[in-house]
Order: structure tokens, then C-alpha cells, then sequence
């Protein structure tokens, strides 16, 4: 039930909704307050325990602004029951030989879509990334290059310009072999490309250290109290100069406040954590050592638990 306004009441009612008249019904005194409404709900229920087969949906997905036809070609599909009927058999050779000039950027699309949903990406930075891959291919350039190398590219060039940087290791974890170095290679290409279609430079967002920390912390198991103590200290290590990059630093950070924490983790489960070297780690240590009293929060370790870390 719901509350609506009731002319013959004069005053605010508790409503009944009439769901086989499409009747919004004042439950005082009866009167039909709306009449013949739409029901925007669907109509079927699939359950989970139902086929392929008996999928009830009866309209296809949504347009698609990138694709010639936004996506709402038709396909010819193999009646049920039948193995191999001649005019079945036909149709489908002519659906095989018919010219599709999206093919190429559906597939692109999905791959696209599955590297996104493998890394935990929102929507929107999915979108984004089959704006750039599209632009890219729109030129006709990339021919001959690593197609998944330049769908990491652009998905990694998507998520710095979403706010929502990932590291190189992690898309390369999901680029379906594409190495490190091809993936580089790839993104300076791609950001050239799009810098001489627009004639300007391409916008790809800052890097923070701070951007990595939740995620590197939750894949750590930190407490929520050193996880919040890592941010702070992140933040402020920002005010030195520290010459290493942004990940270098997030790991340094977690490292020392995991070895203040009681819950001390080892340089090497770090390492896992983050994706960046144990060595690399050490000399990140090793330059914010001296800053250590005025980056670590003081309501997280003492200026005794501080002087009690091991000397880089």
C-alpha cells in the first residue's frame, strides 16, 4: 500500500493497486484515483534452474552507439529439433557469408567487457574504453599491431581517465597473454593517435598513491584501523619530495605500518599483494625512513614504536 490524495476524502489515503485492472483504488471510500496504468515491471520470472533454451525475454539488448547498426542486426538461429535441414543449413551459410563490418568491434567489444568484469571495473569505465578502442580503430592504424595489447591499452588509458587507475601488472593479469612491455608500447600509440585526431594532448589523469591503497590493504587483510592509518600516512608523504612512483610508495607505506601493527606481514606477501619488487619496496623504505615521525599518524604508533623499526 501507498499514500495518495483522495479528491472525495479530502485528504491523504492509503491506496490499493488493482494489478489485474491496472486500477489505483482509494482504500476508504473506493474511488478509482488512476485508471488503465502501464506495469513497467516485466512480465516473466526466469529462474535459475531453467535452459538456454526457454529464455522468455522476448526483446534484445540495449543500442549501441558505437556500432553501425547500434547493435540491432538480426540474426538467423537454428530452429529446435532440427539437425540438418537443408533450408536451416542454407540460411545459415548465407548468415556466415553476409558482410558484418562490426564483427570485428563486437568481438573487440567483448573482449573488452571480459577483461573488465575479470578486474572488477564499473560500467562506465567499460564504456570508456570502447570509446577510445573505437576512435583507434576508426583510423585504420592498428593493422599488424597485438589486438590485445592495444585492448589493454585502451582499458588501462579508460581507468586513469575514470579516476579509477589500475596498475600495468593488473591489467596485464587479464590481457589474455599481452606482456608488460607490449602493453606500454601499445598505450603510447594509442595516446598519440588520439592526440592527432584531436589535435590536442590527451587528458589522462594524475596518479596518486592513495588510489591503490584500499585495494592493496584489502588484498592484505588489514584491520580497518591500519588501513586508515596507510591513507594518512600516503597523504602526507605526498608534501616530501620522494622520487619513486606512486605504487612504490603505497607499498613502502603498507609495509611499515603492517611492522607496527600487531599483525606484522612479511616483504614478500607485500610484494604479492602489490605487484611491486621487494626490492623496490626496500629503497622506497628506505627514502621515507627519515619522514617516518611526521608521515605515520600519531595516534597510530608512538614515536618509541617508530625508533623500534628496523634500519633500512
Amino acid at each position: 500500500m501507498a499514500d495518495a490524495y483522495c479528491s472525495d476524502c479530502k485528504k491523504s489515503t492509503e491506496v490499493v493497486f488493482d494489478h489485474s485492472a491496472g486500477d489505483t483504488v482509494c482504500s476508504e471510500c473506493g474511488l478509482v484515483l488512476e485508471s488503465h496504468s502501464i506495469d513497467e515491471t516485466s512480465e516473466w520470472r526466469t529462474f535459475a534452474n531453467e535452459s538456454g533454451d526457454n529464455d522468455p525475454v522476448r526483446v534484445g539488448g540495449p543500442s549501441n552507439p558505437l556500432l553501425t547498426d547500434g547493435g540491432l542486426s538480426t540474426v538467423i538461429s537454428k530452429p529446435n529439433g532440427t539437425t540438418s535441414d537443408f533450408l536451416t543449413s542454407s540460411l545459415g551459410r548465407w548468415q556466415n557469408r553476409g558482410s558484418n563490418p562490426d564483427r570485428s568491434l563486437i568481438l573487440a567489444f567483448k573482449t573488452i567487457a571480459t577483461m573488465s568484469d575479470r578486474l572488477g571495473l564499473v560500467a562506465t569505465i567499460k564504456d570508456r574504453a570502447n570509446e577510445i578502442y573505437k576512435k583507434v580503430e576508426d583510423q585504420k592504424s592498428s593493422r599488424g599491431r597485438n589486438q590485445d595489447a592495444i585492448l589493454a591499452a585502451c582499458l588501462y588509458i579508460a581507468c586513469r581517465q575514470e579516476d579509477k587507475p589500475r596498475t600495468v601488472k593488473e591489467i596485464c593479469s587479464v590481457a589474455n597473454g599481452a606482456s608488460k612491455k607490449e602493453i606500454g608500447r601499445a598505450k603510447e600509440y594509442i595516446v598519440k593517435q588520439l592526440e592527432l585526431e584531436m589535435g590536442q594532448s590527451v587528458e589522462m589523469g594524475t596518479i596518486h598513491a592513495g588510489d591503490f591503497m584500499r585495494r592493496f590493504c584489502s588484498n592484505l587483510g588489514m584491520t580497518n584501523q591500519a588501513v586508515k592509518a596507510a591513507q594518512e600516512a600516503v597523504q602526507k608523504s605526498e608534501e616530501f619530495d620522494i622520487r619513486r612512483s606512486p605504487i612504490s610508495i603505497a607499498a613502502a607505506v603498507i609495509y611499515i605500518v603492517t611492522q607496527l601493527s600487531d599483525d606484522k606481514k612479511p616483504l614478500k606477501d607485500v610484494s604479492l599483494a602489490t605487484g611491486v619488487a621487494e626490492g623496490t619496496i626496500r629503497n622506497s623504505y628506505k627514502d621515507l625512513h627519515p619522514h617516518l615521525s611526521k608521515i605515520i599518524p600519531s595516534w597510530y604508533a608512538q614515536e618509541e614504536d617508530l625508533k623500534n623499526l628496523c634500519s633500512p
